[in-house]
């Protein structure tokens, strides 16, 4: 570089010169902060300062030893080599900004690897943090961070099928997307399916509830998948389900396996999946065993299954649609509640399963036996909320969609009368509609889910799908929680839990152990549980990132299953020009 002359009075200006250059050098050939490492990993930080405009950004990160594959906190890493990866995001940052975040590597041995890290299009990289936190920090992010209130749903929503590839049980497929995930409980009767939650049990319950609920989001909102670039993402996550179910309903022997694993035992162990040597005994439905609960609700899910894969694969929806129906007719014959899982996912009752069951047949075979089947089981009166305990309202809904009788119709609408400012259901200071404390996040998606739904049926489109985004906009960042911009959905943005109840998640990289001694470890946990929606804050919208509580920091299929159907219709409603005003009261 030529410096131009300079008189002896500039020579002021020239240390100033020199000053910055020599920032600018510094700036280029910045090194990451190692903040903790073990046998197979580390943790890291940085920041990196942003000296223009940027409209979406790529960092790259080019280290100085091989690592394997890296999980960051902000945006979405691409592995280009061992030495070289690149993290991307759709956010807004604006000069002056730093892009501050922590980063896990995984590798082989104790390794501490340097790493420096610069901004793709522009001048200047990014020097190390000087702190342990990423307070000081608010870059503008599409997952709720920074001014104006952006949000990128489409990206939510692939971070969401990621949580449930997390859970996968059986022996993993080579695309399997979670490099943290292996091969686990291959020995069980029924392989295959999802984990329930933080703990390792295949509940029959929740899991056919989340399934009807993910199925009813492709039915419904397909082109939101589309428009996100996550349809066959999708595809391949509900197979696995689906695969699970076909394999659990044993149509010659008349039985429903509903349960694999023992809870207590299961609750008792912390610890990887892949480590799991306990018994895990099967509990079905059949004989003298009731359970027309989990088998009317499984026969809800292959049938919206059969539908959403109708145009994808018609042999294989064939398939789905033959179990939908044999397993509607044993349902029939095995009226009443399982009992036998008790106290786990104790069902109040059967008739909103079968109603369900009947809706979604009818749905797929247009056989009029069904539709009056359904209105034998809907229930009419107003729901306390959509769960795996309580399909009323989607019975409701559902009933409202093919016939459009009022009645159904009056009561959908009761059920949002309640659910809506000046209804019995309690609200946060920043605007979360505040179910119950336990999972409370779980009941609002799902009713935001079906508020979408309702507007999609032609109930109150504008009211509901305002509400319903506003919701979901609370969860991505719309909140007051650690100053705000705080993301309930893990790796969604700058800001969200490190800490869910979640074994897997909390155990470091093989062969170090993991035990009970992870529940209360210090640090975050070694890994980041892409997409899971944790259970959620208290009324008066605080929340703690603590591993131990299960009641706010607790993760679940059913938690995930109306909020990820939510995503898919916002993006839907992008795609068709029919995004609402949203007003929400601690707007990021």
């Amino acid at each position: 570089m030529r410096v131009p002359d300079f008189t002896l009075a500039n020579m002021g200006g020239v240390a100033k010169l020199f000053s910055l250059l020599l920032l600018l050098a510094v700036a280029q050939a910045a090194t990451t902060n190692i903040k903790n490492h073990w046998n197979g990993g580390f943790e890291a930080e940085t920041c990196v300062p942003v000296t223009q405009e940027l409209n979406g950004w790529t960092i790259r990160m080019i280290f100085d030893q091989d690592v394997w594959w890296v999980e960051a906190w902000v945006g979405s890493p691409t592995k280009i080599s061992n030495r070289e990866y690149t993290i991307s995001s759709g956010s807004h940052q604006n000069a002056g900004d730093q892009i501050c975040f922590n980063f896990l590597g995984h590798g082989q041995g104790d390794i501490q690897p340097i790493a420096t890290v610069t901004i793709d299009g522009q001048s200047g990289g990014g020097n190390p943090s000087s702190g342990g936190s990423q307070a000081g920090s608010n870059p503008e992010n599409t997952g709720g961070g920074g001014t104006g209130g952006k949000k990128n749903y489409g990206e939510a929503l692939g971070k969401s099928i990621l949580f449930y590839n997390a859970q996968r049980s059986g022996k993993l497929p080579p695309n399997n997307p979670i490099p943290w995930r292996g091969d686990s409980n291959v020995g069980d009767c029924v392989p295959g399916g999802w984990h329930d939650a933080g703990d390792h049990v295949k509940f029959g319950l929740p899991l056919s509830s989340a399934a009807t609920l993910l199925s009813w989001s492709i039915v419904q909102f397909k082109d939101g998948y589309e428009k996100a670039g996550q349809l066959d993402q999708m595809y391949d996550m509900m197979k696995w389900v689906y695969d699970y179910f076909l394999l659990a309903w044993k149509s010659g022997q008349q039985k429903l396996y509903v349960q694999v694993g023992d809870g207590d035992a299961d609750h008792k162990y912390w610890g990887r999946p892949e480590d799991m040597h306990m018994s895990r005994p099967c509990k079905f439905v059949g004989g003298n065993t009731p359970g027309a609960d989990i088998a009317g609700g499984t026969a809800a899910a292959m049938a919206a299954g059969s539908i959403a894969y109708r145009q994808k694969d018609a042999a294989y929806a064939d398939k789905l649609l033959e179990g939908a129906k044999s397993l509607y007719n044993f349902a029939k014959g095995h009226r009443g509640v399982f009992t036998g899982g008790a106290p786990f996912y104790a069902s109040s009752g059967d008739a909103d399963e079968m109603c369900e069951g009947a809706m979604w047949l009818y749905k797929a075979t247009k056989e009029q036996s069904y539709l009056i089947d359904a209105k034998g089981y809907v229930d009419l009166g107003v729901a306390w909320s959509l769960g795996w305990d309580d399909k009323k309202v989607a019975c409701q809904g559902l009933l409202y969609e093919i016939t459009k009788e009022d009645q159904y119709k009056r009561a959908v609408e009761g059920y949002f009368k309640n659910w809506f400012p000046g209804g019995d259901v309690t609200y946060t200071p920043c605007g979360l509609a505040w179910r119950i404390k336990w999972g409370v996040n779980r009941f609002t998606a799902n009713s935001a889910f079906m508020a979408l739904l309702a507007a999609e049926m032609g109930i109150e489109p504008t009211k509901n799908r305002k509400w319903a985004v506003e919701q979901i906009n609370y969860f991505l960042g719309d909140n007051n929680h650690d100053g705000g911009c705080f993301s309930f959905e893990i790796g969604y943005g700058s800001k969200f839990p490190k800490n869910p109840h979640h074994r897997a998640a909390s155990c470091p990289d093989p062969p170090a152990p993991c035990t009970y001694n992870q529940l209360n470890a210090p640090g975050f946990s070694p890994h980041i549980l892409q997409g899971a929606l944790v259970g959620g804050p208290d009324k008066d919208d605080s929340y703690t990132d603590v591993r131990s509580d299960y009641i706010h920091n607790e993760v679940a299929l059913d938690y995930n299953a109306g909020f990820q159907g939510a995503l898919a219709g916002i993006v839907h409603l992008q795609a068709v020009g029919k995004m609402p005003a949203t007003n929400n009261k601690c707007p990021c």
